[in-house]
């Protein structure tokens, strides 16, 4: 039993027995009973958070900086285990500090790329939240907007998206920098050091950007961070052999956002309200893999997460406010 555990196995059945006092029943002790009750709500909530803080430090460690990686150092990949010696040009191409160190933001947007977003009218309130983050260079425009919104603060890309769609950009670069404006000047963050055969593409993707004065930022996970993050998540009871992006996302953000929204985090192939079938994407119908990620038991994880108060998961048409 954990600290969370014995501290609610304690004050559950207190406040049980307030209640069948009738003596208890008076407006200062009905007052007091919502104050502890807040306050064990309040243990739960800010424990969950304390914990990543702890195990995974992502505000301080998530990314690859110039401060935490100087020249001459060595990145020891976290999948493949190859190891990449920092030299001045790859140094030059990390931001100098977190970018997330420093701030916190009061609610925020994580965009998964579920089918149960076609027709949800959620773009609205997903461009509400102070911070959006989005993953896997999605697409936002025409007939996407409307459900899944515009504002990007933060998007994320896999290497793999440079290596198939676009060649490892080792020809032209022109789709990929078209691409990209749609996200206007947000971060770009990019898990380049999980295998060491990736680095070279995210190389070229980052040089595309400055060679084509895009205004979006890149960014590197770094690997420490997701070596760090996988095992909070196994301590969980999570066991796959790669966590997807968005919970990356998901984790990450809970250390810097009050309030952290979950759309699009859907796994299944059928409507959860209303039963009709959902494609794997809201723009495609591409299904995920299921050899590398666990997405039910990752969805279980986070059902977990939004009963305790931890973030907010939108499951429904945000166009009649049933999430």
């Amino acid at each position: 039993m954990d600290c969370c555990e014995l501290y609610l196995s304690l004050i559950f059945p207190c406040l049980k027995f307030l209640l069948s006092c009738k003596s208890f029943i008076s407006t200062p002790k009905l007052i007091l009973l919502f104050m502890l009750s807040f306050i064990c709500f309040s243990f739960v909530f800010n424990l969950s958070r304390l914990q990543l803080s702890i195990n995974c430090n992502g505000s301080n460690n998530g990314i690859v900086t110039q401060e935490n990686t100087p020249v001459g150092s060595k990145i020891v990949c976290d999948k493949d285990r190859s190891v990449i010696s920092v030299t001045p040009e790859l140094f030059k191409i990390f931001i100098k500090e977190n970018p997330f160190s420093k701030k916190r933001w009061d609610t925020c947007s994580i965009v998964g790329s579920g089918g149960i977003l076609t027709n949800s009218g959620c773009g609205k309130m997903i461009d509400s939240a102070d911070f959006v983050i989005r993953c896997n260079l999605p697409p936002l425009e025409n007939e996407f907007h409307n459900d899944v919104g515009r504002k990007t603060n933060l998007v994320t890309a896999n290497p793999s998206i440079f290596m198939h769609k676009y060649g490892s950009l080792t020809g032209r670069r022109g789709a990929f920098a078209d691409s990209l404006q749609q996200y206007g000047n947000s971060l770009l963050l990019f898990p380049c050091f999980s295998y060491g055969g990736t680095r070279p593409a995210c190389q070229r993707a980052v040089y595309a950007i400055e060679d084509m004065d895009i205004p979006i930022q890149p960014i590197f996970i770094n690997p420490r961070y997701l070596e760090r993050l996988v095992k909070f998540w196994e301590s969980l009871g999570l066991k796959e052999y790669r966590p997807s992006t968005g919970l990356y996302m998901t984790t990450l953000a809970l250390e810097f956002c009050e309030t952290v929204h979950l759309y699009g985090f859907w796994p299944f192939s059928n409507h959860p309200d209303k039963l009709f079938a959902l494609t794997n994407h809201y723009y495609n119908n591409v299904p995920y893999n299921r050899k590398v990620h666990a997405m039910p038991k990752e969805f279980s994880h986070l059902v977990e997460l939004h009963n305790k108060g931890v973030l907010k998961l939108h499951l429904g048409d945000c166009k009649s406010d049933q999430v």
